[in-house]
């Protein structure tokens, strides 16, 4: 399977990205229980502009990485593995799966409970983290598994996007949001009129985040529709939507996501904390990533080709499959992000920021270490038709 150029620089750009968030996060575990704790956390609440640090990386910053989503996802629609019913519908049945039973796990531990409006939390992959994790494995890893990790988790955080939109904005003022919406269509129409040039759509993308914030609807969501406002044309290296992603891929992966890291992961690790993970939010939490995750996207992936709408490429197996669901368990940057917008009781948002980290780590781990064993032959073939008859 031939990987394009642009897929290589993305799968890059993640794998490096990966190994830095890992690099972040310990470096923010360690200021904040150290002595100098206080001052590290009073950095990231320093206003400016009427808001924290914190907030401008998450709400602002996070939105340029959701544009880099979007990017890859429309490239994805229209050449990639998304652009064919029979190949997208594998990612496409995993995502779902990987979406649907780590929230039952969740809601079943929590239905009824204060903390309920968490089962977003364990649906999420981290595209950097998974493909940071795969890229240890070196060569042996087979082009078709990079390809069904990065679309997969894409249509996942895609998920994630539709969940924030819908489940975890605020009370909408209509006007403002209609005034987003009118921006947004006043940029299809340049895109439908051939507008190439790429600063009428930035100009405007940052006026439509505007009014989508103060909106009451989650602004990064103002990053996804920019994305399919962006010219994509042959998709050729001249085409905008080309020189966007390649522009976004490592100040995004280098930048904004360690910091993203930084700025959320400052934890001071007490025991009351780490007694909240018995609680049934934290346990809902690590059992929907390091469980929920790897059996839904497994399960799902099965039926999809048992109902014949999908298919094994020959060089993965179900094996395979289960090791890639194990990757898709690390939640980590999107599982935060969620969990952000889904407590507002300090105590409670970080305690499960220490269960994403847990189910995160085992998830990542076994992953690691199921794909190492089954990925020793560099070309490992099964009969996927034999399997499935029995």
């Amino acid at each position: 399977m031939i990987l394009t150029k642009l897929y290589k620089e993305f799968f890059n750009s993640e794998k490096a990205g990966g190994l830095i968030l890992i690099a972040m996060t310990i470096l923010s575990l360690f200021l904040a229980n150290s002595p100098w704790q206080h001052g590290y956390a009073d950095f990231w609440n320093l206003k400016f502009g009427g808001h924290t640090t914190v907030h401008w990386i998450n709400d602002g910053l996070m939105s340029i990485f959701f544009l880099l989503i979007g990017l890859e996802l429309e490239r994805e629609i229209y050449q990639g593995e998304l652009s064919n019913l029979k190949k997208a519908s594998l990612p496409i049945f995993g995502a779902l799966g990987g979406m649907i039973i780590p929230a039952a796990i969740y809601l079943l531990l929590n239905f009824g409970t204060n903390t309920q409006s968490g089962s977003g939390i364990p649906m999420a992959t981290d595209i950097a983290f998974a493909i940071g994790i795969l890229s240890l494995l070196g060569k042996r890893v087979p082009g078709s598994l990079k390809i069904f990790l990065t679309a997969m988790a894409v249509i996942d955080d895609l998920g994630a996007i539709i969940i924030i939109a819908v489940a975890y904005s605020t009370s909408l003022s209509i006007i403002n949001l209609l005034i987003a919406l009118g921006i947004f269509c006043f940029l299809l129409i340049l895109n439908r009129l051939k507008v190439h040039n790429l600063i009428p759509y930035l100009f405007g993308g940052v006026i439509m985040w505007y009014f989508m914030s103060i909106s009451g609807i989650h602004p990064t969501l103002s990053g996804i529709l920019l994305a399919f406002t962006i010219p994509f044309g042959d998709g050729s290296e001249k085409s905008p939507s080309y020189i966007l992603q390649h522009i976004l891929h490592k100040p995004v992966a280098l930048i904004i996501l360690p910091l993203f890291a930084l700025a959320n992961t400052g934890i001071k690790i007490e025991s009351n904390l780490l007694n909240g993970l018995s609680q049934e939010y934290g346990l809902g939490i690590m059992a929907g990533l390091a469980i929920g995750k790897p059996l839904g996207i497994w399960l799902f992936s099965l039926i999809g080709v048992c109902i014949g709408m999908s298919s094994l490429p020959s060089d993965l197996n179900w094996k395979i499959i289960i090791g890639v669901g194990f990757l898709g368990g690390i939640g980590f940057t999107m599982s935060i992000f969620i969990n952000n917008l889904a407590f507002d009781i300090p105590e409670i948002v970080n305690t499960a920021k220490i269960a994403i980290f847990i189910g995160s780590f085992v998830a990542g781990a076994i992953g690691l270490f199921w794909l190492k064993i089954t990925l020793q032959k560099p070309n490992i073939v099964e009969n996927n038709n034999n399997f499935i008859k029995g």
